[in-house]
């Protein structure tokens, strides 16, 4: 039946989605976190990947949250002599994690939830008429 199918596509949407939330719920949590010795690297942003995966009980084709990427682009170096992750010119590094980034990623992600939740709201809807059609 089509309309399982449609619930199972949003359904894999919602998992996914949820999961890229996680991740950039952590982003921000490490946002101003610096490293545990001096001079070393501190939290590096990651980036959520998706990707197709076919549900072999339902011959449709779903989402899926995939690898985690880290973000190649550099840290951000503050001038901070007394703090104790300050290498030996008395630069901190700080993750390349920019707040403003994740909150719209995170908006993003969270109206892609919204939508997947409407299309099995919509759904459930167009289910119960047809019962109640054929009750009728």
């Amino acid at each position: 039946m089509d309309l399982i199918k449609s619930i199972a596509v949003a359904a894999s949407g919602l998992r996914a989605q949820a999961g890229r939330m996680r991740v950039i719920a952590e982003n921000l949590a490490n946002a101003e976190s610096t490293a545990q010795r001096p001079g070393g690297d501190p939290y590096r942003r990651k980036v959520p990947t998706f990707r197709s995966e076919v549900d072999r009980t339902l011959q449709v084709n779903v989402v899926a949250l995939g690898r985690l990427r880290t973000d190649p682009s550099d840290f951000q170096m503050k001038y901070e002599p007394g703090h104790p992750a300050a290498d030996a010119n008395g630069y901190v590094k700080y993750p390349n994690v920019n707040a403003l980034v994740e909150m719209a990623d995170m908006r993003e992600a969270q109206r892609s939830y919204e939508a997947n939740l409407n299309v099995i709201g919509a759904t459930r809807r167009m289910i119960q008429r047809t019962l109640d059609i054929l009750k009728a």
